[in-house]
């Protein structure tokens, strides 16, 4: 399959279309990139389905605005936006068990059936545009008719590839539960993956949230034309932990300012420790020519040469 099928796209670009596969092991990551799909998706003026297995039904919109969702554009807003919009109608949830299992058995013809009604009636509502987000779990549970649950996702990426669709989907597949064997086949049944928004990317610079441990991933460069947006960004982090991880394997260049950026993350009354993760060799030879490779409360662990 080509790089470009399988580059991780972040949730916020998302087109109608789309139809990318979630690989998480990271529960907080998950609820982030999916609250950002509902989000995106209230403010289109889409239809979101939630087809829910691992969280209860009933529970699906708590889940959705717990934590803290570093990436919105609009936090204290997106309570009443997913709230109303589940009181509207535009944000529905069902089982998977009521939506693949209505005749008994997983068959994957109905499915895709049942999809494209769901579809066609979101349309006729008045909707721009479908989302639809379905954990995968339940295709382990060994219920009539799941072993053929990987042709009903080729059949419904053929249907995404092959047809000017007005919808968006998300399958969800978590690490803990599906194999690396069965995890390489669901990707080839995908348009690609979905990966979390980013902070901040301007073609020099990207920062990007992750969260085990909680922190960022810096890509490119630190200099002057970027510092600016890497100060702002670092200060807005929050973790629940005791600990901020930068993660450098990305950056390519980083000037004097930089350096002083990255080793001072951990502000006084911040009260975390600061972990650089993943240093190049040569910023880990200036971290080390600067004494900061033994300070307290920073640890540096390099990149392999």
């Amino acid at each position: 399959m080509s790089i470009l099928r399988t580059r991780a796209k972040p949730v916020g670009t998302m087109a109608l279309g789309d139809h990318l596969a979630l690989l998480y092991d990271n529960d907080e990551e998950r609820r982030s990139i999916m609250a950002a799909y509902a989000r995106d998706g209230v403010r289109d003026a889409h239809k979101v389905v939630y087809i829910s297995d691992g969280v209860p039904a009933p529970d699906v919109l708590d889940w959705l605005l717990s934590g803290d969702d570093v990436t919105a554009p609009d936090p204290g807003d997106r309570h009443a936006d997913l709230a109303a919009a589940m009181e509207a109608g535009q944000l529905v949830v069902r089982t998977a068990e009521e939506t693949f299992l209505a005749s008994g058995r997983f068959d994957p013809a109905e499915s895709i059936e049942l999809i494209a009604t769901e579809i066609d009636l979101a349309h006729v509502q008045g909707y721009a545009g479908v989302r639809i987000a379905g954990e995968a779990r339940f295709s382990l549970r060994r219920w009539p008719g799941t072993e053929q649950f990987g042709q009903f996702e080729q059949m419904l990426d053929d249907a995404f590839m092959t047809t000017d669709v007005k919808a968006m989907a998300v399958c969800q597949f978590d690490r803990r539960w599906f194999d690396d064997a069965r995890l390489a086949e669901v990707e080839t049944r995908h348009m690609g993956r979905v990966r979390v928004d980013d902070y901040h990317d301007d073609g020099s610079l990207r920062i990007t949230p992750i969260f085990t441990p909680p922190g960022a991933e810096l890509a490119g460069i630190i200099d002057g034309s970027t510092l600016p947006a890497a100060e702002k960004v670092l200060a807005s982090i929050t973790t629940r932990t005791g600990l901020l991880c930068l993660d450098l394997g990305g950056v390519t260049a980083c000037d004097a300012a930089g350096l002083r950026l990255l080793t001072g993350a951990d502000r006084p009354g911040r009260g975390h420790g600061l972990l650089l993760r993943a240093v190049p060799p040569a910023l880990h030879d200036r971290l080390r020519d600067e004494g900061l490779v033994n300070v307290p409360g920073i640890s540096v662990e390099p990149r392999s040469r």
